[in-house]
């Protein structure tokens, strides 16, 4: 697992600034989706991966753990599935741009829906009452990546626990733009996979400073229980 810290001087002026360590230590779980991003074969070690995460079949168990506590009080589980499809290679070019065509076209064939790599990966207990989303972008939330945001609304969630893989990019976009969209964001330390521990900890740091509230899993569920 990774050793998530944020340093004392950070959680210090958070509190400075918040009066208390954790904002969102009040969570109500009926208004509470837990957002599983990209637990797919296509970032898990292995032959169907284009962008293996190592850290991320380590996670899994911690999320599914955490997906039984949300279901049994009451709150939703989101499964979030990226796709790349052929439009993307037009209306997104840039990202594709940015890295060599040969990788780029991996990650087209790893993630085409209905692919073995866009399938969520068997290790995720995911159940037939959960709510399956795909998303085309880094971020759920951002305009024209999913429906997300209208889905959420119609059930009256305003809080989400964002966990998934990896920390830096997709977690961490999905993340910011909640709360953009005025929906309280809690990262879910041990239940967020990066790289290494310098890149899953600065984001860890940045939503906790200005866009959320930063928990374990195990501090998540006390709450959602109680």
């Amino acid at each position: 697992m990774h050793n998530s810290r944020i340093p004392e001087d950070v959680v210090e002026r958070v509190t400075r600034r918040r009066g208390r360590a954790h904002i969102h230590d009040d969570l109500v779980p009926a208004r509470t989706a837990l957002l599983v991003v990209d637990m797919q074969n296509a970032f898990m070690p292995g032959p169907l991966a284009h962008a293996p995460c190592d850290m991320a079949p380590k996670i899994a168990p911690r999320i599914n753990k955490l997906a039984e506590v949300v279901r049994e009080t009451g709150g939703l589980v989101v499964w979030i599935q990226t796709a790349c499809t052929d439009g993307d290679r037009i209306a997104w070019s840039i990202a594709h741009d940015m890295v060599r065509p040969e990788r780029a076209q991996m990650r087209f064939r790893a993630l085409a829906r209905g692919s073995e790599g866009y399938a969520l990966s068997p290790l995720m207990d995911a159940r037939a009452e959960d709510l399956y989303v795909e998303k085309r972008r880094y971020s759920a939330f951002i305009q024209g990546s999913s429906d997300l945001d209208a889905i959420l609304r119609a059930k009256g969630i305003d809080t989400v626990l964002v966990t998934g893989t990896v920390t830096n990019v997709c977690c961490e976009s999905t993340a910011r733009d909640a709360m953009m969209l005025n929906y309280k964001v809690v990262m879910v330390s041990d239940c967020n996979a990066a790289d290494n521990d310098e890149d899953h900890n600065a984001s860890l740091r940045a939503i906790y400073l200005t866009f959320g509230d930063v928990m374990d899993s195990s501090m998540v569920a006390d709450i959602l229980r109680r």
